[in-house]
């Protein structure tokens, strides 16, 4: 079904066509404008947020003519799968159940693309790229479209509001017991732009490790003369620096070298090391 633009008033600009097809292809292969997420604060309100699944899939845009990759490479979906898309941009997620990554990638990444496997990918749609609306509105525009297409593997991701803290939480704990990696927070209000926003934030659950401390750096200000950083070894032996989490006790006398401490952290750097690492207890001593 063709797209209603009285309720898609989407914003074309940047993805225009070229006479010349040389240039044509160099704007093909730019890096698309997205929103990208943050990792949500520990002091958090939700209320007035939409919460959803945040999906284990490979994020896929929808120039209005192909899909691509966040790189800005082509995706070689077959015919059938992107002859339901408007011309018009769409942001989602290429997703094929919870657990089954490794599987979509191989995927998604053939150059000719398997039929069969297509079968079982779905495009998840969560936001309109361009849109002057705040979210809430375009997530609803997006459920509409979803429903009237009649393209089975088109959906559009639920986007719920939060109550409060506790509902925000008990509804974490929900998708990672159903095996979920955590969820996606919008502000109902805000607008798409481009680039990393604190309007789009990634919730996930606090993993915990263990490491060996080998190092003290000093504090500075508000903690001079007392520790500022415990510097720790994984097993790995990669070696970080942990800076919060301590009481006023623990920066006093800190934990000796030697010791074994447990951290708390959520996911882990490009560099493979991990995010927000936050000191939680001393877990043996030398």
């Amino acid at each position: 079904m063709p797209l209603d633009r009285r309720t898609f008033l989407i914003h074309l600009a940047g993805f225009g066509l070229s006479a010349h097809g040389a240039a044509q292809a160099a704007v093909n292969a730019q890096r698309p404008a997205l929103m990208e997420a943050r990792d949500a604060p520990d002091a958090f309100d939700p209320r007035g947020w939409l919460a959803s699944e945040k999906l284990d899939g490979v994020r896929a845009f929808w120039d209005g003519q192909r899909l691509r990759f966040r790189s800005g490479g082509t995706i070689n979906a077959p015919a059938w799968f992107t002859a339901a898309l408007p011309a018009t941009p769409l942001d989602g997620e290429l997703w094929a159940g919870r657990g089954r990554f490794e599987a979509l990638v191989g995927t998604v990444r053939r150059q000719t693309p398997d039929d069969a496997a297509w079968r079982r990918v779905r495009y998840a749609l969560f936001d309109l790229p361009g849109s002057g609306d705040p979210f809430a509105q375009r997530a609803r525009q997006l459920k509409q479209w979803a429903v009237t297409s009649g393209a089975p593997h088109v959906i559009a991701i639920a986007q719920d509001p939060v109550r409060d803290t506790a509902d925000l939480r008990r509804r974490l704990d929900a998708v990672v017991a159903q095996g979920g990696e955590g969820l996606m927070l919008h502000r109902a209000d805000a607008h798409w732009r481009p680039g990393r926003s604190a309007d789009l934030l990634k919730f996930k659950p606090l993993a915990d490790a263990e490491a060996v401390v080998i190092g003290h750096e000093a504090g500075q200000g508000r903690h001079a003369g007392r520790l500022g950083a415990l510097t720790v070894k994984r097993p790995d032996g990669r070696q970080f620096r942990l800076g919060t989490g301590f009481s006023d006790a623990e920066r006093d006398a800190p934990a000796p070298k030697g010791a074994v401490v447990t951290y708390t952290y959520r996911g882990l750097t490009d560099n493979g090391l991990p995010r927000f690492a936050s000191f939680l207890r001393v877990r043996r001593l030398p």
